[in-house]
């Protein structure tokens, strides 16, 4: 299996182009910095290389001096601003924001706003090509880089600068505003083609290009000048304008009103309410008004978004590639999901035979090598995951023999890594503020790919040792690497001035990003949207037997929203989102500017539907939110694959048992044991799962509880009740049906 690492086998011209966590000083003087009973190196491994561009050149974070001493966002919709990939190109890919699209050039901001896809990649992939309709500068310039100026949550502020004019910029996720200032020259905005001119007010100019519908804005006394394709405004001594693009021609006015309520930045702040099972999250707008006292703004929702919000909306709407935008009148807006729960491991019951159980367990626990030679940290990372999955269920076999030899291979493996010296380590980045892992994986390194990934594993595995071996997960022994890895991967701290704040994690588009430097015409992509998942899930159960309840409460945001958007964008559940005349019930991977039923190394349907699955773990539990999807996503793969799956059986029998488990349980026996389990898998862990849910039935969201270590199950009218307590006293948990679940100290528990 090799998930978003290798050159995509269907890449079409479109994509080619702390809260919660102690702050360790970096020492920068010493080559091994200590971190409780582990270190990471500040110095790369001899013969190692790390972040450079397509022709192997190292790059540095292209950003102003403002910025320079920040942590610099990778993974995000925009990095293509500040890592350069491509040494031709000293400006932007582009940029996918929606409804907006952007491409810095030369002469300034490329601005557009697609409506109308195409299906390419051999009828694979959807995309919503950016397609400039303006390019908003300053007349004149000719700016030989573009720099990141500053960034918040989901906006960013390109900056451009030739020696004589200047251009700042600040664009967003679900802003249909630019918010421009310049210096040095006239406002201008250079059209595709010539615009039709509808509204004309002086400083307000309405025009429409390429069937879509602008407003300019420049400020009270200006005038805008059109000549051609060229439309200019002397800003009389003043340094800002705006552009909107409009839903329609007549919303004009309703623009207007905030055209000039310039946003300066963008925050999220979410909270895990445990008794109401729910985590609310808003999201806000902070604004400057730069004429008059207007203060509020305009921002479009994305459907995962607008479903869960109460909030008023007005009548707008935008396309996108994620279905129907909806605009909010305000500068924030609040949605609240309900928390499917997370459990170590399925609940024990009396379908799986302990002895068979243990001889399972024992294929993996007695092997030569339970790692089967993995070197990197991502197929680390998968050994970890198998081995951490046997230990709940060792303990259910009444193994506790394999129980603590499982646990002694993962803390080995673990400290092995978070010790300087031997064949793996981590070193620090101070340029890009990271934290890589050597041997790297798939771009790692290079091109800052998929930590999210890797470090989930690294994550989840900490959490069941901490489980069962609290001292161990202090940060005077080994939690403090732990804390590096989340700090690099989903650090929840803007005032870190060593990680950047969540890095992988898009807060509005709803997902996390896999590619470090957003090098593609396609914008940003994520192929494996459960093993960013993964981490989440290893945050909750971190966070959890630490007794750390804001890294807890991080990963109930995280896992949550990105279930939604799961649900949505990648297997498009109230089949709203996948655009009329592309035929896949699917995408493998999403991207900026759509979704493509492919993943980065084989068109095999059973890995385009599996590594959306992988790793099934007791924090997959939220895709059953929706069992017909299941159901319609796995009709669809037997149609494409010409049949039942054959590489990927177990995988996809335990996704199956999520929806169905009978049919999961029939399918798993007429295999006979034939198959070749997935990388990631045991035999042991298919025969529990699929087992345990064909006995306790498929997961009930509809049921929250006021634990995050809590699930309930179905099946024939009867409700089979699960928590997990890591504290040291007994512990009731209450689910919204009433019922109520007596856990004991550090145990699990069950009940119907």
């Amino acid at each position: 299996m090799r998930t978003h690492r290798r050159i995509p086998l269907l890449l079409t011209a479109a994509a080619t182009a702390v809260a919660g966590i102690g702050l360790l000083p970096v020492q920068a003087s010493a080559a091994e910095v200590p971190v409780g009973l582990g270190s990471y190196s500040d110095t790369r491994p001899a013969g190692e290389s790390g972040p450079e561009n397509n022709m192997g050149g190292a790059v540095t974070p292209k950003v102003t001096d403002a910025v320079a001493d920040e942590p610099v966002p990778t993974n995000d919709w925009w990095s293509s601003l500040v890592f350069q990939r491509y040494p031709g190109n000293p400006y932007s890919e582009a940029m996918y924001g929606h409804p907006l699209t952007y491409k810095a050039v030369s002469g300034g901001l490329e601005v557009g706003y697609p409506t109308n896809p195409t299906i390419v990649g051999d009828d694979r992939q959807y995309e919503y090509a950016h397609r400039a309709d303006l390019t908003l500068g300053v007349s004149g310039l000719a700016s030989p880089d573009t720099k990141a100026d500053g960034w918040s949550d989901w906006t960013v502020t390109p900056y451009w600068a030739d020696g004589s004019r200047t251009l700042r910029a600040t664009i967003g996720h679900g802003s249909p505003f630019v918010y421009a200032e310049g210096t040095g020259g006239d406002a201008q905005v250079t059209t595709a083609s010539a615009p039709e001119v509808f509204a004309d007010d002086g400083n307000v100019l309405g025009v429409t290009v390429g069937g879509n519908h602008y407003g300019l804005f420049a400020p009270s006394g200006s005038d805008w000048d059109v000549s051609g394709t060229r439309i200019s405004a002397d800003l009389g001594g003043e340094e800002y304008f705006s552009v909107a693009v409009l839903p329609d021609a007549d919303a004009l006015a309703d623009y207007r009103t905030y055209a000039f309520s310039f946003v300066t930045g963008s925050d999220v702040e979410w909270e895990y309410d445990s008794a109401a099972g729910a985590v609310d999250a808003t999201y806000t707008l902070r604004t400057e008004a730069r004429e008059g006292s207007e203060t509020g703004t305009l921002q479009a929702l994305y459907r995962h978004q607008w479903l869960n919000t109460t909030d008023e909306l007005t009548s707008h709407t935008y396309v996108s590639p994620r279905g129907t935008m909806k605009v909010r009148e305000g500068a924030s807006f609040t949605t609240s999901q309900a928390v499917t729960g997370v459990l170590p491991g399925l609940p024990e019951t009396s379908a799986v035979n302990k002895d068979r159980l243990a001889e399972l367990i024992a294929e993996v626990s007695g092997a030569a090598d339970p790692f089967d030679g993995a070197s990197d940290t991502y197929w680390t990372g998968k050994g970890l995951g198998k081995i951490a999955q046997l230990v709940p269920l060792a303990e259910q076999a009444g193994d506790t023999a394999a129980r603590d030899k499982l646990l002694g291979l993962l803390k080995g493996k673990l400290e092995q890594w978070f010790t300087v010296g031997g064949g793996a380590e981590f070193s620090y980045d101070k340029d890009w503020r990271t934290l890589i892992g050597y041997p790297a994986s798939y771009g790692s390194d290079k091109e800052l790919n998929d930590h999210h990934f890797h470090y989930g594993y690294y994550v989840m595995a900490a959490a069941i040792v901490a489980q069962h071996d609290p001292e161990w997960a202090g940060d005077s022994a080994w939690g403090g690497m732990v804390k590096e890895l989340i700090r690099d991967s989903a650090n929840p701290s803007r005032t870190d001035d060593k990680y950047p704040f969540l890095r992988g994690f898009d807060v509005y588009a709803g997902h996390s990003w896999a590619a470090g430097h957003q090098g593609f015409a396609a914008g940003n992509n994520q192929e494996s949207s459960s093993e960013s998942v993964n981490l989440s899930a290893g945050l909750i159960l971190w966070g959890s037997a630490t007794g750390d309840t804001s890294l807890r409460d991080l990963g109930v945001y995280l896992l949550t929203t990105e279930s939604e958007s799961i649900r949505q964008y990648w297997f498009d559940a109230d089949e709203e989102v996948f655009p009329e005349g592309y035929s896949h019930k699917t995408v493998g991977m999403v991207w900026g500017s759509g979704g493509s039923y492919s993943t980065w190394w084989t068109a095999n349907p059973e890995e385009i539907h599996g590594i959306n699955v992988l790793p099934v773990t007791g924090g997959s539990l939220h895709l059953a939110r929706d069992k017909a999807a299941i159901t319609r996503n796995l009709a669809y793969l037997e149609q494409q694959n010409g049949g039942p799956p054959v590489e990927w059986r177990d995988l996809l029998w335990e996704f199956q048992a999520l929806a169905d488990p009978a049919a999961a349980k029939a399918a798993y026996e007429a295999d006979g044991g034939t198959y070749t389990p997935e990388e990631g898998e045991s035999r042991a862990h298919t025969y529990h799962w699929i087992h345990t849910l064909a006995e306790i039935g498929a997961p009930d969201t509809d049921v929250t509880a006021d634990s995050p270590t809590a699930a309930v199950f179905a099946k024939d009218g009867t409700r089979t009740y699960a928590a997990h307590n890591h504290t040291d006293a007994p512990q009731t948990v209450t689910f919204s049906d009433g019922t109520t679940l007596d856990v004991p100290a550090r145990s699990s528990a069950s009940g119907n």
